[in-house]
């Protein structure tokens, strides 16, 4: 959840672009965390030394030879590639491509990064292509970009597809051969480069020494670019070469984290003592590491502890030769206990306990010698913790339900109780009534009751929200309005993760099941549908693709002969968009017009129109559907927010497009508003 933007230029500017760039890295691998665990326990089970592996501890099993999955030599005589091999080879680096490619430049951006990732795959003769993946993938969808930018939403309509379509071929095509002649040379010696460094630090026994650095990272949230950009690369490198890696565990040890949040259970004070508990089962059983920074930063001499322990668990590793099979993540004892390899338990069992320990006896020495003046400090009552909460949502860069439920578990916290949700945009009639309707569902599954979850625009807040959620660009002008609420930023109000971490914080203030009150109720509004908002006549389909001007252009002509709006209001929608992009996830977008054109709104009615071949709206986004909107006295809310609650379900998105006509797509959204 963001709740700031740095704009420092100084030493913050220089961390907040690393924490970006391993950001980056990580949203290209962590999507394909699963893929790395199937991997894993392929792995795992089928190599010659797999436990069920020729020479694993369970053997050879008579339902398969092991060797037609994990690769080598069957008991045929034949020698067989396997799929260990082919995955890490080709399937891994191919997904990372395509993920980074998808976040620079949408599908589109995925699949040339994935065409480009392929040349520098084979150009580097069987090299493990993750580091060149990272490169490839982003870097041929950003060109990609750029080489569309001339004529992007220029192109006459209906010709849209071929022109993407070839565009997107071209680049590919030259990307892959650069890639193929030009980068894969050069990733190959780095990676050799880089590989033989973390080699070195492995037969010489130094690993132990990377803690110095990862311990800190961590707290300072600049874990992402060594962790994903270095460790996980390498380690799936080295299980494909021995079958397991301890550089899994450098980083994702819970060991350190587990000593340090138990001493302070013992010998803490005040609100940290009160909250360590609950932060030890978060972190050690959850794997959410985040939640004993704070702790850190309000004493940070307790780093010692953590690196010298990280630095314990790294060399008991080494000592027993033990490692993972795959990234344990999140860094949970479970995770790390599933990812590991055959043979290595005990090591890496005895690395956890070994650093929780030493992690634990050292953060117990330096909380005896500072226990006076924090308990004076206390009694004064000073909130250390409280304000590095605080400093560590700025490190991150936004906000946490984790680290926010420790405020609320401690006593000397002040954090204001959730009890009325604000969704603010700039007309407070569109998006923001998707995401109420969104956000109001999730509490509802959830069983959470006495949240009232409405919207507004932002020019009619007046200070009664507890929780106000705006898109990103808008936060900054709602906290003016709303200077005592919790602000949360979301990137599209449709499918945001910030929504579950807004559930989860309220569910954890609400511990005790306290039954809600019915002042904190939301009022049932009257269905919309029977103030004939949604006509038949206001739904169509079309097989082509258009603009996005075109598609706003059509969605006003459908609101103004409904009677709904003036002429004047597809101004107001463009001007909407020039401001902040309606585009909602899911292939939806909801245009309306700004605050100002209320003028030019004379009723309420929406419009639905399915383009099959997209409506490029910015960013990469394409809209399959577009619903306009024009609201007066917010008779069409509750069916906007119902829209909201169908395209947050992918298997109703589907049917919404398989719908064959126009009577058939309004009927299935009828059947959703019941």
């Amino acid at each position: 959840m963001s709740t700031q933007t740095a704009t420092s230029k100084g030493p913050g500017g220089i961390r907040m672009g690393v924490q970006k760039f391993g950001a980056f890295l990580s949203g290209m691998v962590m999507p394909n965390i699963a893929a790395f665990i199937a991997w894993g326990l392929i792995t795992a089970l089928f190599i010659p030394t797999g436990w069920l592996g020729a020479e694993g501890p369970v053997g050879w099993m008579q339902w398969g030879d092991s060797a037609l999955l994990g690769g080598g030599i069957a008991s045929d005589g034949n020698e067989y590639t396997g799929l260990v091999g082919p995955i890490i080879t080709f399937l891994l680096p191919l997904l990372i491509a395509f993920t980074g490619g998808n976040v620079v430049y949408g599908h589109r951006g995925g699949v040339v990064g994935a065409v480009a990732a392929f040349g520098v795959i084979i150009g580097a003769e069987g090299t493990v292509m993750f580091l060149g993946a990272m490169i490839a993938g982003p870097l041929s969808a950003l060109l990609l970009k750029w080489f569309e930018k001339p004529w992007k939403d220029k192109v006459r309509s209906g010709f849209e597809m071929l022109a993407n379509n070839f565009s997107a071929g071209f680049v590919a095509f030259f990307t892959s051969l650069a890639a193929f002649f030009w980068l894969a040379p050069i990733m190959k010696w780095l990676t050799d480069l880089l590989g033989g460094a973390v080699g070195w630090l492995v037969n010489t026994g130094l690993i132990p020494l990377a803690s110095i650095i990862v311990e800190p990272a961590k707290v300072l949230f600049l874990n992402n670019a060594i962790n994903h950009g270095v460790f996980t690369p390498f380690g799936t490198e080295q299980v494909q070469e021995s079958g397991r890696s301890l550089l899994f565990l450098v980083e994702a040890n819970p060991g350190p984290g587990a000593g340090m949040l138990l001493a302070l259970m013992v010998f803490g004070v005040g609100a940290a003592r009160a909250t360590a508990p609950g932060a030890w089962i978060i972190h050690f059983l959850g794997g959410i590491h985040e939640v004993y920074f704070p702790y850190v930063l309000a004493k940070p001499i307790l780093i010692v502890g953590l690196i010298v322990g990280g630095a314990s668990g790294v060399l008991t590793n080494v000592i027993f030769q033990s490692g993972l099979v795959a990234p344990a993540s999140p860094g949970s004892i479970f995770a790390v206990l599933i990812q590991t390899a055959p043979g290595s338990h005990l090591g890496v069992i005895a690395s956890v306990l070994i650093s929780a320990a030493v992690s634990f006896a050292i953060s117990s020495l330096f909380l005896l010698g500072s226990r006076k003046r924090d308990l004076a400090a206390d009694a004064a009552g000073e909130d250390g913790l409280a304000s590095a909460i605080a400093k560590t949502q700025a490190n991150k860069g936004k906000s946490s339900a984790v680290l926010g439920g420790l405020a609320t578990g401690g006593a000397a916290a002040a954090t204001k109780t959730i009890e009325n949700v604000i969704f603010a945009c700039d007309a407070g009639m569109g998006s923001s009534a998707m995401g109420a309707g969104v956000l109001r569902k999730k509490f509802k599954d959830a069983g959470i009751d006495g949240v009232n979850v409405t919207n507004k625009s932002i020019a009619n807040l007046d200070g009664t929200a507890d929780l106000v959620v705006t898109q990103a660009q808008l936060t900054d002008r709602a906290r003016q309005g709303e200077p005592e609420a919790i602000h949360v930023s979301v990137g599209q109000f449709m499918n945001a993760p910030e929504y579950d971490e807004v559930v989860e914080m309220v569910r954890a203030q609400r511990s005790d099941d306290a039954p809600a009150s019915a002042e904190t109720q939301p009022a049932a509004a009257a269905p919309a549908s029977d103030g004939g908002v949604l006509k038949p006549e206001y739904v169509r389909i079309h097989a082509g693709s258009v603009t996005r001007d075109e598609a706003l252009a059509e969605a006003a002509s459908i609101l103004e002969s409904a009677g709904a709006v003036t002429g004047d209001y597809l101004a107001a929608m463009k001007a909407r968009e020039e401001k902040v992009s309606t585009f909602m996830g899911n292939g939806l977008a909801i245009p309306h017009g700004t605050d100002e054109a209320k003028d030019a709104v004379l009723g309420s009615a929406l419009s639905v129109v399915r383009y099959d071949g997209g409506a490029p709206w910015g960013d990469g986004d394409t809209a399959t559907f577009v619903v306009g909107i024009a609201g007066k006295g917010g008779a069409h809310l509750e069916i906007l927010q119902s829209v909201a609650i169908q395209f947050g379900d992918e298997q109703t998105v589907a049917k919404l497009s398989a719908a064959s006509t126009p009577a058939e797509l309004f009927d299935l959204l009828q059947e959703g508003l019941a």
